[in-house]
C-alpha cells in the first residue's frame, strides 16, 4: 500500500545526459519527502488575523465542546521548516473517539499539534485559511514549505493542524516497518502472491504494535478528523475561514463541507478524491487519464513522436511482458553502502509510471530505454524512492488504513477493482490488475486490519453552495482529472480548472495553479484563469 501523498519538486532538466539529475529528483518524489524543523517556544508574532477575543489566533488557550486548544511550543517535525520560527503554535486537545460518552472509562483524548503562519501582508484578510494535507497519512506541518512556496500566505494567516494519528500528532500511528517491508521487498516479484503475504504481516505486525499501545483504530478516519477541524475553527474562535484541500486532503475537505459547513467561507480543493469514489476503481481511471495525457502530448511533437513512436503501445506490451518475465538488475542507490538488486514485473512498472508523471519530461525516454534492454533509468527510480530516509516512519499508517478500511473497501469488492482495470487496461494481466496502483494488497490488509465499516454516509456525494475551486491537472495519474468535473457537478457555486501538462496536485509545481488559487480566495467568485492560455506542454527528453 502506498499514500496517495503528492511530491514536493518536480521541476525536471531537459535534453540529454540528465538522466542522473532527473532520476536523484525523482527519489525525492517517490519518497513523498517532506521539511520540517524542531522549534522550541512560543515565536512572538504579529497581530494579523484576530480570534473572536481580539487576540491574536492561537495566543489564548480557549475551549469549544470537546475541543480545546491550548497555545506552546511548535510541533516536532521531521526536516527543518524555517516558517517555523516566525509561527504561532501550540495544540488541539480532542476526544480519541466522539462516541464515547463524556466520563467513560475507555474514553481517551488525543493531541494534535498546531502551527499558525503569519501573513506575509502587513494587513492580511481577517479570515485565515486552513490547510488539509494529502496521504491520508501525511503530516500538515510537513507541507509548510509547499504552502508558502505558493504564496498561499500572502494576504492571510495559513492554520496548519496535523490531521489525528499523524506525525506530529499525540499518538503517532506511523508504521516503520510497513516501510521497510517496502523497501526489503525489492528484489522480490511485486505481484506476486508470496510478496503479498509478506505485505500483509508487516500490515498485521503494525496493526498489533498500536493496539498493545492502547490505541483504538476504528477513531482514525475522516469523520474524525472533520469534527476535530470543526473542533479546531471554534476553539481558536474563528468566526469564518477557508479551506484548502490537497489529494486526500479533497476527501476530507468535501465531507467537512457536508458534516460542519458553519463557518466556511470558501473551498479550494486539489488533485480530487471525492469521496463517493474513492477506491482501487477509480485509482486505475486516474492512471488510465494521467497516462494518456503523457502519451498524447509525446504523439503531438514531431521530435517526440518521431524517436518514440507509439509509447503508449509500447509501455502497455511492456507491462505484460515483464509480468510474464520480471527482470532483475543492480543499480546503485546514494546513501546505500552496497549496490541494490531490483525485480521488475508489470505492477512496478504500472507503480512506477503512476509517480513518474510527475516528471513527465523523461518518461518517454525511460519506456525507451526499457524496451531495448536498459531497466537501469526505472530501477534507480523505483529503488531511491523506497530507500529514501523520507519514506521511512513520516506516513500515518494508523490514520490511513483507518481511512482505506472503514470507508472505503467496504464499499467496493475486490472484484469491482478489477473489473474498472479491465475495462481500463484490457491487455494487462489479471496479476497486474488485481492491484489498483497505488493501493496494493488494500483488501488484505484491510481484513488484517479489521475495523468496522463506516456508515453507508460516508459514501454520499457532497452538495453545497459555498464558493469552491476545482483543481484538476492534465498529467494526474494518482487522482483522475475527470473526478474534478465529478464532484464540481454538485457544488453550485463552483470553478473547476484544468491545468493541462502537470500531474497529481497542481498547485506544487504551476505557477498559473498558483495565481489561480491566490486568486480565488480573494474573489471566490471570479478567480483570474488568464493565465492557462499561455501554458505549453514540456519539453520532453529526446535520447540522442
Amino acid at each position: 500500500m502506498m499514500s496517495l501523498c503528492p511530491p514536493r519538486d518536480r521541476r525536471a532538466p531537459h535534453g540529454p545526459a540528465q538522466h542522473r539529475r532527473t532520476s536523484h529528483r525523482l527519489v525525492a518524489t517517490l519518497a513523498g519527502a517532506t521539511a520540517g524543523v524542531l522549534v522550541a517556544g512560543l515565536a512572538a508574532m504579529p497581530a494579523h488575523a484576530e480570534s473572536g477575543t481580539g487576540e491574536p489566533l492561537g495566543t489564548v488557550a480557549r475551549k469549544a465542546g470537546d475541543a480545546r486548544f491550548e497555545p506552546g511550543p511548535c510541533p516536532r517535525t521531521a526536516d527543518p521548516i524555517p516558517a517555523l520560527e516566525t509561527a504561532r503554535c501550540g495544540s488541539l486537545t480532542v476526544p480519541e473517539k466522539r462516541s464515547r460518552h463524556k466520563g467513560d472509562k475507555g474514553r481517551r483524548t488525543i493531541t494534535l499539534a498546531v502551527a499558525i503562519i503569519p501573513a506575509v501582508t502587513r494587513t492580511p484578510a481577517p479570515d485565515p485559511i486552513v490547510w488539509f494535507a494529502g496521504g491520508p497519512g501525511d503530516d500538515a506541518v510537513s507541507e509548510i514549505p509547499m504552502a508558502n512556496a505558493g504564496g498561499l500566505n500572502r494576504d492571510r494567516d495559513v492554520v496548519f493542524m496535523s490531521q489525528r494519528g499523524t506525525y506530529s500528532a499525540d499518538p503517532e500511528l506511523t508504521c516503520p516497518n510497513v516501510d521497510e517491508f517496502a523497501a526489503d521487498a525489492l528484489d522480490l516479484v511485486f505481484g506476486a502472491r508470496s510478496t503479498g503475504r509478506l505485505h500483509v504481516e508487516a500490515t498485521r505486525e503494525c496493526r498489533d504494535r498500536l493496539v498493545d499501545r492502547g490505541v483504538d483504530l476504528s477513531a482514525y478516519n475522516g469523520t474524525e478528523s472533520a469534527a476535530d477541524y470543526d473542533g479546531l475553527r471554534r476553539a481558536l474562535g474563528i468566526r469564518q475561514w477557508n479551506v484548502f484541500g490537497i489529494s486526500y486532503g479533497t476527501d476530507l475537505a468535501l465531507q467537512y463541507m457536508r458534516l460542519h459547513p458553519k463557518g466556511i467561507r470558501s473551498v479550494g480543493i486539489d488533485g480530487v478524491l471525492p469521496p463517493s469514489l474513492a477506491g482501487g476503481a477509480v485509482t486505475w481511471k486516474a492512471a488510465r487519464e494521467g497516462f494518456d495525457g503523457i502519451f498524447k502530448a509525446c504523439a503531438e511533437q514531431t521530435a517526440c513522436n518521431t524517436r518514440y513512436p507509439n509509447l503508449k503501445g509500447t509501455f502497455e506490451r511492456l507491462v505484460g511482458e515483464l509480468e510474464a518475465r520480471p527482470v532483475t538488475t543492480t543499480v546503485t542507490v546514494p546513501g546505500q553502502p552496497a549496490p541494490v538488486k531490483v525485480v521488475l514485473d508489470g505492477g512496478v512498472l504500472v507503480n512506477w509510471l503512476t509517480f513518474a508523471s510527475h516528471l513527465a519530461e523523461g518518461v518517454p525516454r525511460s519506456i525507451d530505454e526499457l524496451a531495448r534492454g536498459n531497466p537501469q533509468r526505472i530501477a534507480e527510480q523505483w529503488a531511491g524512492g523506497k530507500l529514501s530516509p523520507q519514506a521511512v516512519g513520516r506516513l500515518s499508517h494508523g490514520l490511513a488504513f483507518g481511512v482505506f478500511c472503514s470507508e472505503w473497501t467496504p464499499y467496493e469488492s475486490e472484484e469491482d477493482v478489477l473489473r474498472a482495470g479491465r475495462r481500463l487496461f484490457p491487455s494487462f494481466p489479471r496479476s497486474v490488475l488485481a492491484n489498483a496502483p497505488l493501493l496494493t494488497w488494500l483488501h488484505a490488509d484491510c481484513r488484517a486490519w479489521d475495523v468496522p465499516a463506516a456508515p453507508r454516509s460516508i459514501r454520499s456525494v457532497t452538495r453545497s453552495d459555498i464558493p469552491t475551486l476545482v483543481l484538476t491537472g492534465g498529467f494526474d495519474a494518482q487522482t483522475a482529472p475527470s473526478s474534478g468535473p465529478y464532484a464540481a457537478r454538485t457544488l453550485s457555486r463552483s470553478t473547476a480548472v484544468r491545468i493541462p501538462y502537470v500531474a497529481h496536485v497542481v498547485f506544487a509545481e504551476s505557477r498559473c495553479a498558483q495565481t489561480i488559487t491566490t486568486s480565488f480566495f480573494a474573489t471566490p467568485t471570479a478567480p483570474d484563469t488568464a493565465c492557462l492560455a499561455g501554458l505549453q506542454p514540456p519539453r520532453f527528453d529526446i535520447a540522442p
